[in-house]
């Protein structure tokens, strides 16, 4: 279930609104799962993800000797595999911006909650340690990520990606003996791109959002599904972004 983290910063605001975007099959996998679905950080586009600054190898160099030094990052980037992420848009409002970076066809929805919701969404969740908290962007030539945890490169990504304004769900994974084929304890299974993280859907999700490009259709169908797997309180809208202007 989630649990508070001294490294995990979180909204003071509870009520504060997050947005998830992604293609109608995502969206029907987490309501036949009753989950949500974690990427493996390693699968992730950005190849920083859990990544350390250049300012924190160059501290290295100069602290560790070669040797220790290329077995500690060894070692990290093998947490890059057991490190499954779950992120949530920041934003009071719907995002154009966000409907192109993450929907990969005409169909989407976008899932609109709170950080309430998402925290509470987890007590049904008796298997799993879920963290929450802000990304923090910064320079990666320049500024630190404080060390002392393993979490936190997962907190931190580049100011390339600002206008994300993320805030992201972790959990930490790892494989079966008998599913890492051989391989250290540390590394999962290479089938595994990440994991269903069980939810209560009725409780995470506030609103559903058709994406602004979907047929008229669509909202429709997105209402049967949803009534088939028992959310039927939940509000269905349409894209603001389809409004005509008044005048």
């Amino acid at each position: 279930m989630y649990q508070k983290h001294p490294e995990f910063e979180e909204p003071q605001d509870e009520e504060i609104k997050i947005w998830r975007y992604l293609d109608f099959t995502k969206f029907v996998s987490y309501l036949n799962k009753k989950a949500l679905f974690f990427t493996r950080a390693d699968k992730l586009d950005d190849r920083f993800e859990g990544k350390f600054t250049d300012e924190d190898i160059n501290r290295w160099k100069d602290v560790l000797k070669i040797k220790r030094k290329t077995e500690k990052i060894e070692i990290l980037n093998g947490f890059r595999k057991v490190i499954n992420i779950s992120s949530w848009h920041i934003n009071e409002y719907e995002s154009a911006a966000m409907w192109k970076l993450y929907l990969t066809s005409k169909e989407g929805v976008a899932i609109q909650s709170t950080f309430k919701r998402l925290k509470d969404s987890f007590k049904v969740n008796k298997v799993d340690e879920i963290y929450i908290g802000f990304v923090k962007y910064i320079d990666y030539e320049k500024d630190s990520i404080p060390g002392g945890n393993i979490f936190n490169p997962f907190l931190y990504k580049r100011k390339s990606f600002e206008h994300e304004k993320e805030l992201r769900a972790i959990i930490m994974k790892f494989a079966l003996a008998e599913q890492t084929k051989g391989k250290h304890i540390l590394y999962v299974d290479p089938e595994w791109i990440g994991n269903y993280v069980e939810s209560d859907l009725s409780v995470l999700i506030e609103n559903v959002v058709v994406s602004p490009t979907a047929p008229d259709w669509f909202a429709e169908l997105i209402r049967s599904i949803m009534n088939k797997f028992g959310l039927t309180d939940i509000e269905i809208k349409q894209s603001d972004l389809t409004k005509d202007p008044l005048y």
